[in-house]
């Protein structure tokens, strides 16, 4: 196992996990941004439009009731524009007081000064509380989630709402309904537009799937030259397919249609959209808490943990015992698969030699187990394997 030579806080390694703390609300904010953007855009055309266009009725002579109906269209539009803006500023206090406290919550490690501070251990629970509810939400256990952030206090550290919806429009999907994903599509299109994804591609190349499978022909071939068509350039291939597809029932056995009828595509779908959805709000692929174990199981590992004498535990021969985590029955398979830990330093005992085995240790501990044992004759004991060698097939170690 791993030695800890420093008890020194360093929370720049600490923030490598934190990215997506503090960009989630930063993504949230920049979309209600751009929504009031376009809505304000859209609404000032429309006001300067129809402005003039009342001015230039009442300049003509017509009646009074008619410029009143103009002016009474304008104001209950500009009252439903209002109604929006105040929803989108609500989001926006949301996020910002999410924001504040999740930057506090950073700015706590910065004024820990050691690991071994108790402050420290305060922290790592809270952030290890927001793993677990990152983890239960990814996972669909939507409810649990939510009463381990409540119960913890901290709603504003974690992202309830935003997993809340993905999964709704994952289960859509898996259900057979492509109109929340669409939704989803049409409401984020101008970020999906800097991404190279194809989501919406997919969705309405599945509409027009079951379109032909209900036996639409018609429909089908109207949805593809408006939905599927513009897309030509990006998808010839599947395009060019998806038009054979309208010649093949959907009990053909003939591929790749029978493909494309299967069922398998819908969560092929809710696969990809959560995909997309993470990509666009710069969530990573994997649950943190994967992320922080894999990261402290390598941190840990070292060659002898997955020996076949690992420990006193597995080999009856062994003379040795372990507290490292990684020989745990718990934790050995886990860690089986990750990497080493990259260790700068090496620590040998005193006076170190190498038995035949290639295993080194310090002469007097040799000695003295063999003597503790009642070897004779000058022979050691090697204290992981059990293995007896004469003493002078022991060999010095030099260190250069």
């Amino acid at each position: 196992m791993a030695e800890l030579t420093t008890t020194k806080l360093n929370a720049e390694s600490h923030l490598l996990l934190e990215q997506p703390l503090l960009r989630l609300p930063y993504e949230l904010s920049r979309k209600n941004f751009k929504s009031l953007q376009r809505s304000f855009e859209r609404e000032q055309n429309y006001v300067l439009s129809a402005l003039k266009s009342t001015a230039n009725v009442a300049l003509s002579g017509q009646p009074a009731s008619q410029t009143l109906l103009s002016l009474g269209n304008m104001i209950s539009r500009m009252q439903g524009f209002q109604q929006k803006m105040q929803v989108l500023q609500e989001e926006e206090k949301v996020l910002q007081d999410h924001s504040r406290k999740r930057i506090q919550h950073l700015k706590d490690l910065y004024e820990i000064p050691s690991l071994a501070d108790v402050k420290y251990d305060e922290w790592s629970r809270i952030r290890l509380n927001r793993l677990l509810v990152d983890y239960l939400l990814r996972s669909g256990y939507v409810e649990s989630a939510r009463a381990l952030a409540r119960e913890k206090g901290i709603e504003a550290l974690v992202d309830l709402d935003v997993f809340v919806h993905c999964h709704r429009i994952e289960e859509s999907l898996r259900n057979g309904n492509t109109a929340e994903g669409l939704a989803w599509c049409a409401d984020h299109k101008p970020m999906m537009k800097k991404t190279s994804n194809n989501l919406e591609f997919q969705l309405r190349l599945q509409q027009y799937i079951e379109l032909r499978r209900d036996g639409k022909l018609l429909a089908a071939r109207q949805h593809a030259q408006r939905y599927i068509a513009p897309h030509t350039d990006s998808h010839f291939a599947e395009i060019h397919t998806a038009a054979a597809l309208l010649a093949f029932p959907p009990d053909t056995l003939a591929e790749p249609y029978k493909s494309m009828y299967s069922s398998s595509r819908w969560d092929d779908l809710a696969n990809l959209f959560i995909k997309t959805h993470h990509e666009l709000f710069s969530l990573p692929p994997q649950p943190l808490l994967h992320i922080a174990l894999s990261a402290g199981l390598s941190a840990l590992k070292t060659p002898s943990c997955h020996s076949a004498y690992a420990s006193s535990s597995s080999n009856a021969s062994s003379s040795t015992t372990t507290v490292c985590p990684i020989c745990s029955t718990e934790l050995n398979e886990l860690a089986r698969g990750l990497p080493y830990a990259h260790h700068t330093k090496s620590y040998v005992e005193n006076d170190p030699v190498v038995l035949p085995n290639g295993r080194i240790y310090g002469r007097d501990r040799l000695m003295q187990m063999s003597a503790k044992i009642g070897l004779e004759n000058g022979e050691v004991k090697d204290p992981t394997t059990g293995e007896i060698f004469e003493g002078t097939m022991v060999r010095k170690v030099y260190i250069s």
